[in-house]
């Protein structure tokens, strides 16, 4: 928590902002470029040679995927693996 002081001495508390995690990043742009590139979960799957279900499981944040994995499923997206974790602003 941040002291905030008013100019009239009196203060108050402000909770700190905590940045977007690596796992919520890598979720959301894995989501948002599968769907730009107009691509299915499966789609993605087959093109990286990995199981539907681990394309999910890191959309959703459960996953813990290696680093070849991710540069599978980046190459299967047609970007470079530094993509899947480049903050949007959004």
């Amino acid at each position: 928590m941040w002291r905030v002081l008013r100019r009239d001495g009196s203060s108050f508390q402000m909770a700190k902002r905590t940045p977007p995690s690596s796992r919520r990043i890598l979720a959301g742009n894995l989501r948002r470029l599968r769907l730009e590139s107009e691509m299915s979960q499966d789609d993605v799957a087959a093109e990286a040679g990995v199981r539907q279900a681990l394309v999910s499981a890191i959309e959703v944040e459960t996953a813990n995927p290696t680093l070849e994995t991710l540069d599978r499923v980046a190459a299967a997206l047609g970007v470079d693996l530094a993509k899947l974790f480049e903050r949007t602003g959004r």
